[in-house]
């Protein structure tokens, strides 16, 4: 018998691994959409990882006034295609749920037809895209129905380490997500690996001060390999520092270079956060459909997979030695 996501994750010494990607358009047929997912997993056939994640795109023009520089198109529910992905590839899935513009019984209907049609265990909710937004269901409100269900969902929440740059209370929205059910957490893509590093330490000290583990969180790396993608990841609202923009749209070659800032970032994360014991995991993603950059994101989901093994492996016969001295 397969484990669940949930025991693989229940051992804090190894880290968890994820391939991250987008359902096709909502216009693609379904017969197009099937042959999207065998790509897909064609791809995956060379790596080893823990299972997929599944995103749900919203419209965020609400959180900017910036253009967005790819056009907004609605997808395919995460939940459907986690359900095909689950099917053909044997692993399990987390899908995000965005709950912004369902009322309460919207949501419980996508939660039974998750779990009872997709074979949906594992999810993410998120709320909208920025406070103006209006949504019939606020998060917090999507967390106590989610409670209420007859179902018991394998609950991930966002971690946003930009937020905690500017308002240094990610932290203390972590532990609030715990206490609403969430046993781990994804980040967005990390480009700014000191505004990650400070949001983690905040957290673990928290954990530390309310007498609580910290829950895993899985950290998110994108390779970028054009301008016109570094200005998406911009716009989605992550954090790149201005040097490392300089340094990728310099480069010979911008998707390498941005290979090698997230391995430099991943390694210092990894010295600044192990010693904490927050479980860890990644979770590659491209942010788009380039299959340069999709390429690129496997190359690096190696070199950042077998770099947090090593680590990870590491930090354990450090333990064991400091133990049994």
């Amino acid at each position: 018998m397969r484990k669940s996501l949930k025991q693989r994750s229940s051992d804090h010494h190894r880290g968890i691994y994820f391939i991250g990607t987008t359902p096709p358009k909502i216009d693609t047929d379904f017969e197009s959409v099937s042959t999207i997912a065998d790509k897909l997993l064609a791809r995956l056939d060379e790596i080893s990882f823990d299972g997929l994640i599944i995103y749900d795109i919203q419209d965020e023009t609400s959180r900017t006034d910036t253009p967005r520089p790819f056009p907004f198109k609605a997808t395919h529910d995460s939940g459907t295609y986690a359900q095909l992905i689950n099917q053909k590839s044997g692993k399990p899935v987390i899908a995000y749920k965005s709950v912004a513009g369902l009322n309460e019984q919207q949501f419980t209907e996508w939660l039974s037809r998750a779990w009872y049609q997709n074979n949906v265990k594992d999810i993410v909710l998120v709320g909208s895209p920025s406070a103006q937004a209006t949504s019939s269901l606020p998060l917090r409100d999507a967390y106590s129905t989610l409670a209420a269900h007859s179902k018991d969902f394998y609950l991930g929440g966002v971690a946003i380490a930009e937020r905690h740059l500017s308002k240094k209370n990610e932290h203390i929205r972590l532990l609030d997500k715990s206490n609403q059910g969430c046993e781990y957490y994804i980040t967005q893509a990390v480009y700014n690996a000191e505004a990650t590093i400070d949001m983690l330490i905040s957290y673990a000290k928290e954990c530390e001060q309310n007498n609580v583990k910290p829950n895993r969180v899985i950290l998110t790396f994108s390779p970028c390999g054009s301008a016109k993608t570094l200005e998406f990841i911009n716009w989605l609202g992550v954090s790149v520092p201005e040097a490392t923009s300089e340094r990728i749209l310099s480069a010979a070659d911008p998707l390498y270079e941005s290979i090698k800032i997230n391995h430099s970032n991943l390694l210092k994360i990894l010295e600044a956060v192990l010693p904490l014991n927050i479980p860890l995991g990644l979770n590659i993603e491209s942010l788009t459909n380039r299959k340069t950059e999709i390429d690129a994101s496997i190359l690096m989901y190696k070199l950042l997979k077998g770099t947090m093994d090593q680590a990870l492996a590491q930090n354990q016969i450090n333990q064991f030695v400091q133990s049994n001295k």
